[in-house]
């Protein structure tokens, strides 16, 4: 409520000046990258994820929606331009009341033409990695008044089926088709200071522009860091066809998705990329116990101020 004073402590400063090296960093080590940087629509016509709700907004005459992603705009541009990265605002309108989520975040968003998974997850080590390395270099005395000891974090790879067996050896629980929030932490204490990988993703775990890679698995991952979920990704759908099918799976209409899926139709390349939440990754480095700490200004289902 009292925001406007609570930025006036050094601590509080502090968090908001590691959080603008972070901002920089990803933008310097995607310039090294010769990637483009975009700005992408905040209003949209339709889904962009699927099975996300969406705040919907009067525009003019039509009805529109609050982008929950910049997802389809950022294949589009990545299949003529080939690396295009951005840092987008992103609106979510789910009713949870959690530590983690917000319906108003940031996100750094990367795509890549000619491309899998494996390329993309290489990346997004290097540029978290970089960025951690950034702060470490140049935020010395904040990490030093928040009591905080960073680690660049090295890098390991799991398939989604090692990851349950693995769990199921430490009597953790997994969902069918996703990692619960105890087996997050569990993969921190058996691998301290690593982004861990898990690809192989279940398909039915995957939004519908995911690639499916045989009949139940996909070309989808997630990453998780110090027990929490930073990034999911993966290859792209890129062929019409197949796209349209996904959708239908996914309960989807095609024809809201027109203009998305007539993109492919002119020679698209395989592609693929992330998105990689920026006040998730200040939550999760600072190890703060609340993700609206890594907000200047939350929004979730009960705050619109200040």
């Amino acid at each position: 409520d009292y925001r406007f004073l609570d930025l006036h402590r050094r601590k509080t400063q502090a968090i908001f000046k590691i959080q603008n090296t972070l901002l920089q960093a990803y933008r310097e080590f995607m310039a090294g990258e010769r990637a483009i940087e975009a700005i992408f629509p905040a209003v949209i016509g339709s889904s962009s994820e699927g099975g996300t709700e969406l705040f919907s907004v009067k525009y003019f005459e039509k009805k529109a929606f609050l982008s929950q992603s910049c997802q389809l705009y950022k294949q589009m541009l990545a299949c003529s331009i080939e690396k295009v990265f951005a840092v987008f605002t992103v609106w979510r309108a789910e009713k949870h009341n959690t530590i983690r989520h917000l319906n108003e975040a940031r996100q750094f968003d990367y795509e890549q033409a000619f491309a899998d998974e494996f390329v993309v997850m290489e990346v997004l080590g290097r540029v978290v990695q970089f960025m951690i390395r950034s702060v470490i270099e140049k935020n010395a005395k904040d990490l030093e008044l928040l009591e905080v000891k960073l680690k660049v974090p090295g890098v390991k790879y799991l398939t989604f089926a090692e990851t349950v067996e693995i769990m199921k050896k430490n009597k953790v629980h997994v969902g069918k088709d996703d990692l619960s929030g105890e087996s997050e932490k569990k993969l921190d204490e058996l691998y301290p200071d690593t982004i861990v990988f898990v690809h192989d993703w279940p398909l039915s775990g995957k939004p519908f522009y995911i690639m499916p890679k045989g009949k139940d698995s996909s070309c989808g991952f997630d990453a998780i860091y110090k027990g929490m979920e930073i990034t999911s990704g993966g290859q792209r759908v890129h062929i019409p066809e197949l796209l349209i099918e996904r959708l239908k799976v996914k309960g989807l209409n095609p024809k809201d998705f027109e203009k998305y899926i007539d993109s492919f139709r002119y020679g698209a390349p395989p592609h693929a990329g992330w998105g990689l939440g920026l006040e998730r990754l200040t939550m999760v480095i600072l190890g703060l116990d609340n993700i609206r700490e890594a907000v200047l200004f939350p929004r979730d289902r009960d705050r619109l101020t200040p």
